[in-house]
């Protein structure tokens, strides 16, 4: 099976549920969440954990940046969808597909960057920093 890398930020909270799954699975959507956007390169994914997520109350303070490979012939239904920037390319999944999006992951998901706002308080459990 042919694969494709994604990248998805994420907070604090967000991260706990992924490893709750065994790192298998991303969590549903909330009321106010219509889409999943997994994003297609991890310098826009660290833009976000970087720079959005540790200035957020609702993701701790921090942000993370996962890596995970699903399977390309599934994706290939999803539209790429430029945001701003070239850089800025992301999928919309509605969040009523994520379960079937779920089952297309191939492997763990994984983290590969952390990063921690001024007022983020607890345990640094991941100290992969790229700046």
């Amino acid at each position: 099976m042919e694969t494709r890398t994604l990248f998805r930020p994420v907070g604090l909270k967000e991260l706990e549920l992924i490893q709750a799954s065994g790192s298998r699975a991303f969590p549903p959507r909330l009321p106010e969440q219509p889409y999943f956007y997994p994003v297609l390169n991890s310098e826009y994914a660290v833009q976000i954990a970087r720079d959005w997520n540790t200035q957020d109350e609702r993701s701790g303070y921090c942000g993370f940046v996962t890596r995970f490979a699903v399977d390309a012939r599934y994706l290939s239904r999803f539209e790429e969808q430029t945001v701003g920037a070239a850089m800025h390319r992301e999928l919309w999944i509605p969040a009523e597909q994520l379960a079937e999006f779920n089952a297309h992951i191939n492997g763990l998901i994984e983290v590969i960057a952390a990063f921690y706002g001024d007022a983020f308080q607890g345990e640094k459990r991941y100290q992969t920093n790229r700046e």
